[in-house]
């Protein structure tokens, strides 16, 4: 085989390795090792290349003098590498609307050894690892990625008895109660409130979470940055037949949106690695690794996604209370559901087994939820009906239409500012990436699953705070 010449000059970094798909571990650091001892005349573009195309054909490269010890380490052996099966079937709603890259991770995931079932949701898009919008089924094991990074991101809502009227009358004095009662992003509280979250044991037991207290108490009551919201607006309760045992009307509402920072973020970093170099796949599978729920990292897993996902719920309980202090009013009731969430749950036949809510809402039988549109857009509370396809799920949104990128080079805030001023919404923080207009239509997601839940009311937004300060005005 020809030699190649290469060049200092032509820098690498784990970070572009990871990239280019190469596994973590020791080929990395094999990989970086070679390319500092190696003297060439090679570009960092031609070097890159090169790693590429070694990936992908390693056995190539046995002969090469410089190459042949780290082709050998990338040729797993098969005892190494966990084979795929056959394609599940699986039921997909609204598939016209979900891009062609969210049906794909969401038919490799099918083709797992420990995939039972799956749905595929409408407002889904493609992730890492389960698409959002997936729900995926398995036995007695947990995918980190089929979780999520945002580990128990949830919606919530509070209902009040108070004229609509006033998010118009004192529009200003709401717009203050957000920006005084809520934090976004880095931001955090001078003096966070305590919770009993912070007695649970899982701080002293579980390594990694022990090392999470300190930042996770002082991000708590406080939400995340990107389609992370906390807002006011009008509800509409279509009937009395509700569990809430109200009547049919209009209702002045809080609805928030946010997970459980960083500590999830943390949680799903460290086991997703764990799961990754214990469970080795196909590159087209092996962000969706698993853990064995017998297994003591499985068992860890299990107990810290859980702790993530009271800690955002209690991150939910304080911003709520603290709106409560600010509006002097008790709220009349409180909805809330996970999503990025695994639960242990019963199939057809009785049997147990693990879903898998990347991005998507229990729709169980009687199971209340929240299923917000965009900023501009109604929400909807709806009551599950359970249906066995959808392994008891519906979506937990409107779903992208633009990534956050293309959202960015095509929208400006003119346009923004106009369609929010028609909506009748007024927006403190966000960006171009969360615009109305990067959402598919959330009557259309509606529409394809109304099989999976009942609409019991509707949710208008009227106050809106995101991250960021940036403000959406008409210009000329």
């Amino acid at each position: 085989m020809e030699q190649i010449q290469f060049t200092q000059a032509a820098t690498v970094t784990g970070k572009d390795l990871r990239q280019l798909g190469y596994p973590e571990g020791k080929v990395i650091g094999m990989a970086l090792q070679l390319m500092e001892k190696i003297v060439t005349t090679q570009t960092r573009e031609e070097t890159l290349q090169l790693l590429s195309l070694l990936l992908a054909q390693p056995a190539a490269y046995l002969a090469h003098a410089e190459l042949k010890d780290l082709a050998e380490a990338l040729i797993q052996k098969p005892s190494d590498t966990l084979s795929l099966v056959a394609q599940k079937e699986y039921q997909i709603y609204g598939a016209e609307a979900i891009e062609a890259g969210a049906v794909k991770q969401m038919q490799v995931a099918m083709k797992l050894p420990i995939t039972l079932g799956g749905a595929l949701m409408p407002d889904a898009h493609p992730g890492y690892g389960l698409p959002i919008g997936g729900v995926l089924a398995t036995r007695n094991a947990v995918i980190p990625y089929g979780v999520g990074v945002d580990i128990g991101c949830r919606m919530c809502m509070t209902l009040y008895d108070l004229p609509v009227s006033l998010l118009d009358e004192k529009k200003e004095d709401f717009k203050k109660l957000l920006l005084n009662n809520t934090q976004f992003g880095t931001a955090t509280f001078k003096k966070p409130l305590d919770n009993a979250i912070f007695e649970r044991k899982e701080f002293l037991e579980i390594a990694i979470v022990k090392g999470l207290k300190d930042k996770a108490y002082k991000q708590i009551g406080s939400s995340g940055g990107g389609n992370h919201f906390v807002e006011f607006g009008i509800v509409e309760l279509l009937s009395a037949a509700n569990e809430f045992a109200l009547p049919a009307g209009q209702y002045l509402a809080v609805l928030s949106h946010s997970g459980s920072r960083g500590m999830g973020a943390a949680i799903a970093a460290h086991y997703t690695k764990v799961a990754m170099e214990a469970c080795k796949l196909p590159q087209e599978a092996k962000h969706l690794a698993w853990l064995d729920l017998d297994s003591e990292a499985g068992a860890e897993y299990w107990q810290a996604m859980n702790l993530a996902g009271d800690y955002a719920s209690a991150c939910h309980h304080q911003i709520h209370q603290r709106l409560a202090v600010g509006l002097r009013a008790t709220p009349l009731t409180m909805i809330e559901n996970h999503h990025n969430f695994a639960w242990k749950e019963k199939d057809a036949t009785g049997n147990e087994i693990i879903v898998h809510r990347k991005g998507a809402t229990p729709a169980g039988k009687g199971v209340l939820g929240i299923i917000p549109g965009s900023m501009a857009s109604p929400g909807f509370i709806v009551r599950g009906k359970g249906e066995p396809q959808a392994l008891n799920s519906a979506s937990h949104g409107a779903g992208r239409v633009l990534s956050r990128t293309k959202a960015k080079e095509t929208l400006n805030k003119k346009t923004v500012a106009a369609h929010l001023l028609q909506a009748g919404v007024e927006l403190l923080g966000s960006g171009l990436d969360e615009a109305p207009m990067v959402y598919k239509d959330i009557h259309q997601v509606m529409a394809y699953q109304q099989d999976l839940v009942d609409v019991l009311g509707t949710f208008m937004p009227r106050i809106v705070r995101m991250c960021g300060d940036e403000r959406f005005q008409e210009v000329d």
